[in-house]
């Protein structure tokens, strides 16, 4: 069974820190970019990093560039999302998607972690 889990997410206070793991089952990452998605309530789902498969090149959306960052590591076929000096408008349902090509269109979705910033 093809499946992306992620977690890593809770509650943590402004300017703190928080590591989202993807990790998948049923195939390998290897060959795929993993995009890390992001939907806060009331808003529109917002593409917020990705890693490519072939040369591991990363892209940022301008609102995390800076404090994210997305690495991958191929013998626990696991993406990793750091996430340093959160702010509350960081708040969001955090979901990773694997894709041929960072941008194209997403083939297999995980189900969400909840990451909240608050004091």
């Amino acid at each position: 069974q093809v499946q992306l889990v992620e977690s890593g997410g809770g509650l943590v206070q402004p300017g703190g820190s928080l590591r989202l793991s993807c990790a998948a089952s049923g195939f390998t990452l290897d060959y795929y970019a993993i995009g890390w998605f992001r939907q806060a309530p009331g808003k529109e789902r917002e593409g917020v990093s990705c890693i490519s498969s072939s040369d591991s090149r990363t892209y940022y959306a301008d609102s995390v560039k800076g404090r994210f960052t997305i690495s991958r590591d191929f013998a626990k076929n696991t993406v990793y999302l750091q996430m340093n000096s959160l702010k509350p408008e960081d708040t969001a349902v955090y979901h990773c998607a694997a894709s041929v090509l960072c941008g194209d269109e997403y083939d297999y979705w995980g189900q969400g972690t909840q990451v909240t910033v608050s004091s």
